[in-house]
């Protein structure tokens, strides 16, 4: 990475206002193909922010690079205030070692479509996994932190269960579960409703819902269900050609699009619905 993707741009965020996760200039290409064009999105304590758009307009990358599961281009990705994407080495910022990457990225908690659980554990051994090898739990620890959230997402009589056993609702609030406890400060949900049934849909919106209400995550959600955008986000993000086309809260953006970008893409969804 050059020195010129980068200059300008602070070792760390100082402040009172520093926001949970700040893209600063990133930039990720495919070759010719650019996927995010110099994105500057930052996101608040406590905010729940909802990426939608058409394919290929960047939205599921964001959530990519903030697991680390792609690389950028240029800019810098900062998490509570520190560089995920870099780190200090001399009064410079420099590429990430693998050793920063783990410690930056432990904030973060993901919830893929496809649920992946580990499929010869039980729902509570999935939960119990990271919090004992990764942070250093013992199992009675883990175990009573598994237990209390599998009892939140509503999954407590299900915790022996292999997720064989398990209907997708069933399968994707246990996902919730585990991602929650390794204490995230940031939750990030790429479809995790796209999978599923839609009559177990309500299953998972729910605890996102609860999550939303009753906990102060950080969440970025990429959803092609507007209707669900609209109920539970603080701020809906409208991604095309690599950038933020606009944004707003929900009532704006759903309520009175102002790009001509925006209001195709709305009109489309709504007539496919």
């Amino acid at each position: 990475m050059d020195k010129a993707d980068i200059s300008g741009l602070p070792l760390r965020l100082e402040g009172d206002d520093v926001p949970m996760v700040s893209f600063k200039k990133v930039t990720k290409s495919y070759g010719n193909l650019v996927v995010l064009d110099s994105l500057d999105l930052d996101v608040a304590e406590g905010e729940m922010v909802t990426i939608i758009g058409p394919s290929g307009s960047g939205k599921t990358t964001v959530l990519r690079m903030l697991m680390t599961l792609e690389t950028i281009n240029s800019g810098v990705i900062y998490v509570d205030g520190e560089p995920l994407t870099h780190m200090e080495r001399g009064g410079r910022l420099v590429p990430a070692d693998n050793r920063h990457l783990r410690k930056i990225r432990s904030k973060i908690g993901m919830c893929f479509q496809h649920f992946n659980l580990f499929p010869h554990m039980t729902a509570l051994e999935n939960c119990m996994e990271g919090p004992v090898h990764v942070l250093g739990l013992s199992k009675s620890q883990a175990k009573e932190r598994s237990e209390e959230l599998l009892a939140l997402v509503g999954m407590a009589d299900k915790r022996n269960q292999h997720p064989s056993r398990l209907s997708g609702g069933q399968q994707q609030r246990v996902a919730i579960a585990r991602a929650l406890a390794m204490r995230p400060k940031v939750m990030l949900f790429d479809e995790v409703t796209s999978a599923l049934d839609p009559e177990v849909i309500g299953e998972v919106t729910n605890v996102i819902r609860q999550l939303v209400g009753e906990h102060n995550l950080t969440m970025l959600m990429v959803t092609h269900q507007m209707g669900f955008a609209k109920d539970i986000s603080d701020r809906v993000c409208f991604f095309f050609g690599g950038h933020i086309e606009e944004q707003g809260t929900p009532e704006e953006l759903f309520g009175n699009p102002q790009k001509k970008r925006t209001q195709q893409f709305l009109s489309a969804v709504k007539e496919a619905v």
